[in-house]
């Protein structure tokens, strides 16, 4: 885990620095595909993603040097072309993966927030789950364990196999030419994330895109079909915590208010969207169905909130990065309070963004503990060895936050946007 969080160190600021790149190019050329709340929201997933795994939370089903010592039929040398079989495998298992969670209920809840942006652009791309608490993956690894390919090769190319699938999430790159026909690229993954019915579930590779040729789910982008993009149950929110149980919230109350006992086993595995007759008459669920004409979601803020969201954003990226550069100082136990704090810090500032009444008290909590915590030990995990006035910065950031959320709750509750047409 340590060594994951010295790569995500390095990692977090290069896919942040491209994604402001976008921004800045967008601007520039008059085709902004950035919307502020939006983007911080999917920044803000990005950060929940990569400190729930730094931090190692789920349950590992079986790992892949198990398959490996059990099932390889063969050995694979060390050379070049391990490498490439590798690669292959993982890809196909990539592909079969996502298949699944596009084709089932359960497995759904785990892709949603990589769909719920409105907009495509690199930001979502870091729209990454935290509810995928099952390690099921090295399953599909099956083939590569059977072929024998060593474990650390795996281990190498999987992160370098995730970060590749970021580059591909713009609308200011068209058609490839040739290489539509081998790898996925903008134009195919904006079809992947359009909810236009004649795009739904298509485009499903994450490299290459010989897979949906092969396996029938590949569909090119229309001129005549502008994607549109989102979920056909939107969020509704900014907040990337709720969005990542959001489904698997609907399912349990599905499960628990059908009569049948029969849908409540299967509900779980049918196919994604499926509910009990019963249910779905009785507590119906809003589903865009003009995909041309629906209402994004975007509660009226003022310029103070969006600079407001951008800075907490930043604040928390900057604790982030520390947690990850003092990783192994720091401790097992004062990382899960560490990540702890970051994640009550981003499920609050961006249920302030959705100007939820209640965010106030979830800021108000987490800002008092964090005095308390700064109170209590004379440092802020062990910032003040790098810098002398670390945990004084630190609570000067929790002062802040008070100010902010009792603000913009009580002050601005009842903002309106300007009429700028008067």
């Amino acid at each position: 885990m340590e060594t994951y969080a010295t790569a995500l160190l390095y990692a977090t600021p290069f896919f942040i620095g491209l994604v402001l790149f976008e921004v800045l190019y967008g601007h520039f050329v008059k085709k902004q595909m950035h919307n502020v709340m939006d983007t911080v929201s999917s920044l803000s997933s990005g950060l929940t993603n990569v400190v729930k795994d730094s931090l190692g939370i789920g349950i590992i089903i079986v790992s892949y040097p198990f398959l490996l010592e059990h099932l390889a039929l063969t050995e694979i040398k060390a050379n070049w072309l391990v490498w490439v079989i590798a690669f292959l495998t993982l890809d196909f298992a990539g592909y079969w993966n996502h298949r699944l969670s596009h084709h089932i209920n359960f497995f759904w809840n785990q892709h949603v927030i990589h769909h719920s942006s409105e907009e495509f652009n690199l930001a979502c791309a870091l729209r990454q789950s935290i509810s995928n608490l099952l390690g099921y993956f090295s399953l599909l690894l099956i083939p590569a364990a059977l072929l024998g390919v060593p474990h650390k090769v795996i281990a190498i190319l999987a992160p370098i196999h995730l970060f590749a699938q970021f580059w591909y999430h713009t609308r200011h790159i068209g058609k490839l030419g040739w290489l539509e026909y081998v790898m996925i690229t903008p134009s195919q993954h904006r079809v992947h994330h359009a909810i236009n019915p004649e795009y739904v579930d298509k485009n499903l590779g994450q490299i290459f895109s010989f897979w949906d040729r092969i396996f029938g789910t590949f569909q090119e982008e229309l001129d005549e079909v502008p994607p549109q993009y989102g979920v056909l149950k939107p969020a509704s929110t900014w907040n990337p915590i709720l969005i990542n149980f959001q489904h698997l919230w609907r399912l349990m109350k599905d499960a628990w208010r059908t009569k049948s006992y029969w849908d409540k086993l299967r509900i779980w595995f049918m196919p994604t969207g499926w509910r009990p007759a019963d249910v779905k008459s009785k507590y119906p669920i809003k589903v865009i169905e003009d995909v041309y004409n629906f209402e994004k979601y975007r509660p009226e803020v003022s310029n103070a909130l969006k600079g407001y969201s951008i800075f907490q954003l930043v604040a928390n990226i900057s604790l982030m990065l520390f947690m990850f550069f003092n990783y192994s100082e720091i401790g097992f136990n004062g990382l899960l309070l560490f990540g702890a704090y970051i994640f009550i810090g981003i499920y609050g500032y961006t249920t302030l963004m959705d100007k939820a009444p209640y965010a106030v008290w979830i800021e108000l909590f987490r800002s008092v503990a964090g005095l308390l915590l700064i109170y209590a030990t004379g440092d802020w995990f062990g910032l003040d060895a790098y810098w002398s006035i670390g945990s004084y910065l630190v609570g000067l950031y929790f002062l802040v936050t008070i100010v902010g959320a009792l603000y913009f709750t009580y002050v601005e509750k009842n903002y309106v946007a300007p009429d700028l047409a008067s």
